[in-house]
């Protein structure tokens, strides 16, 4: 079963951490049978989070769910805005599933943006 969870030891993420160049780098993993098989690194700042890096294997859906538990904890925390601080091939994903558009790296309204999600399955199809 696909659980996502805060990693509190950073080992294996020194390079990404220090890429960042930041010591407050957090890194949530996807475990799937007790087994890594993606993170995502971001740091909060006071108003907004920064997403540093990512790893979802290709899997789109594994790529929705890392961003949205980081949004979902950064709304907790008053945060609204998030910057994608991310070289354009993993900037791909982020398009596809609408998190940024154009060639923006910021997604604001994250409020709205999870609330926006709420009404999609109270929608009949037809």
């Amino acid at each position: 079963m696909l659980e996502i969870q805060e990693k509190f030891d950073t080992s294996g993420y020194e390079r990404i951490i220090e890429a960042a160049g930041t010591n407050n780098v957090h890194i949530t993993e996807a475990i799937d049978c007790g087994k890594s098989v993606g993170f995502i690194a971001y740091a909060y700042g006071a108003d907004r989070t920064m997403v540093y890096g990512y790893d979802d294997g290709g899997d789109l859906m594994l790529c929705d769910g890392l961003v949205r538990s980081v949004m979902f904890k950064s709304v907790l925390k008053g945060i609204e805005t998030m910057i994608f601080e991310l070289p354009d091939d993993l900037m791909v994903n982020l398009r596809k599933l609408k998190f940024l558009t154009d060639n923006t790296n910021i997604c604001e309204n994250l409020d709205s943006f999870m609330n926006g999600c709420a009404s999609c399955k109270n929608k009949k199809v037809n």
